[in-house]
């Protein structure tokens, strides 16, 4: 009998590796490898928790902050390893405002009525153990971004990350618990599965001690999360539009759309995904953007783009997966060309597919427009009614405000690039669970917490 030692190598190459996998797994701190297993020591560990005081809980954000920082860029290149998508010094930056923006116990604000009939109170109380389902475009930045705000409103949390991205988001499940416990808090705080499934999220989402459910995802799973008949927050999909006027400052709107468009190459649901020129500054745009890491491409270059980054699914247009966070150069190298470029830009008319389609890649599809008001009327339909995000460069004050008005974005940067939303250079806090569909907008520690009043009668109203 003839032994084929190309199969029994490639048999014990695939034991070795699951064994190495499984010891990883047993090392990592909050990974189990049955969501039931995960459940039960949530659960305990929550108990444990609910003894805490808030000084407690934000020494525990500190230490997540600080470990965070000096783990940026091994999340950053694991992400891009794992995944294939995204640029390491774009997921540096991400993980770094993570550490720095996301919302501690300083977000739970306390409010007090008094008068003749005594005194009430009403405080921000935890729901218990949430449930969060994490994507694989900013797997550890969301599970890092999420934890922080939960655990701040007092939950623990179990995570079900997205199964192209596991290895990334449990790192990221390690790390916060080595965190938490190097700051006195108790183990197992924050959990999830070694091989996420739809098995596993089922049994997640069902679990009677998960009291809320928060997902960061695509529609599918925000869909299920609503019909779960829990609390849920969800952030869906967007497709941003933005626009430039004949007032705007077109030399840095072109530096600043390449710089949205192009960061952590399209990845963020915040980013620009169209952008609509009105004709008389289009050239100037174009110009400019070719001057900031822009590369232009023309005619039968655009067609050929199309057939590498969409595919043809039941008769319909949609994205091609395998190209979905690529760097521009792997769509030039395709087409032939040899370029490395932050973002692939080309003007096509308002049906095209790339103006209509959530690309999540680094191509920029411009569309003329003869003048404001029609800009407006194709960004707000090109937002396909996601309500998420959507950015305009203009000195115009009522075209700033028509456009608002028109969309009804959760975000709306004005004059900067995207990320601006998130607070990367714009003021505020930033999160990666950007709540449209469900209301609570740009989560925080409060968006996890629910109210409790508490009601003395004719007591403690001192005046």
């Amino acid at each position: 009998m003839e032994i084929n030692e190309k199969y029994i190598a490639e048999i014990v190459e695939k034991v070795l590796r699951d064994t190495r996998e499984t010891e990883t797994i047993k090392k990592q701190k909050g990974v189990f490898e049955t969501m039931e297993e995960a459940l039960e020591a949530v659960g305990k560990a929550y108990t444990q928790f609910r003894k805490y005081t808030i000084e407690q809980r934000e020494q525990m954000i500190s230490k997540i902050r600080e470990f965070t920082y000096a783990e940026a860029e091994n999340l950053a290149k694991l992400g891009v390893e794992e995944t294939g998508m995204g640029r390491v010094t774009d997921k540096i930056m991400k993980h770094q405002v993570v550490a720095a923006k996301t919302p501690g116990t300083e977000d739970l604000d306390t409010r007090a009525y008094s008068g003749d009939a005594g005194l009430t109170l009403v405080e921000m109380a935890p729901f218990g153990v949430i449930g969060s389902i994490t994507p694989s475009t900013n797997p550890s930045e969301t599970v890092i971004c999420n934890t922080i705000g939960m655990i701040a409103g007092g939950n623990a949390v179990v995570f079900n990350p997205h199964p192209n991205a596991k290895k990334t988001s449990n790192y990221a499940v390690d790390m916060v618990n080595r965190a938490i416990l190097e700051a006195g808090g108790p183990e197992n705080l924050v959990v999830s599965v070694a091989n996420p499934t739809m098995d596993s999220t089922k049994e997640m989402m069902s679990a009677p001690a998960v009291k809320m459910l928060v997902a960061t995802g695509g529609p599918g799973v925000v869909k299920a999360l609503l019909s779960s008949g829990k609390k849920a927050i969800g952030a869906g999909a967007g497709n941003p539009p933005v626009i430039v006027d004949k007032t705007a400052d077109v030399e840095k709107a072109g530096r600043d759309i390449v710089l949205g468009a192009s960061f952590d190459n399209n990845l963020p649901c915040i980013a620009e995904k169209e952008c609509f020129a009105v004709d008389s500054i289009a050239d100037e745009l174009i110009y400019h953007m070719t001057q900031n890491g822009a590369y232009l491409i023309k005619g039968k270059q655009i067609d050929e783009l199309v057939k590498i980054a969409l595919v043809e699914n039941k008769g319909k247009l949609g994205i091609n997966k395998k190209f979905v966070g690529r760097d521009a150069k792997k769509f030039l190298k395709e087409l032939g060309i040899d370029a490395d470029p932050r973002l692939i830009i080309c003007e096509t008319d308002f049906d095209h597919p790339f103006v209509q389609e959530e690309l999540m890649m680094p191509i920029l599809p411009i569309v003329r427009v003869k003048d404001v008001d029609t800009a407006i009327e194709l960004a707000t339909k090109a937002e396909h009614g996601n309500r998420h995000s959507a950015h305009i460069h203009s000195k115009n004050i009522d075209n700033i405000t028509k456009f608002a008005k028109a969309v009804e974005t959760t975000i709306f940067v004005k004059n900067a690039p995207s990320y601006a939303g998130i607070g990367v250079g714009g003021e505020a806090h930033t999160t990666f669970t950007i709540a449209g569909p469900t209301g609570e907008g740009l989560t925080s520690a409060r968006s996890f917490t629910r109210q409790r009043r508490c009601v003395m009668v004719e007591a403690l109203h001192i005046i």
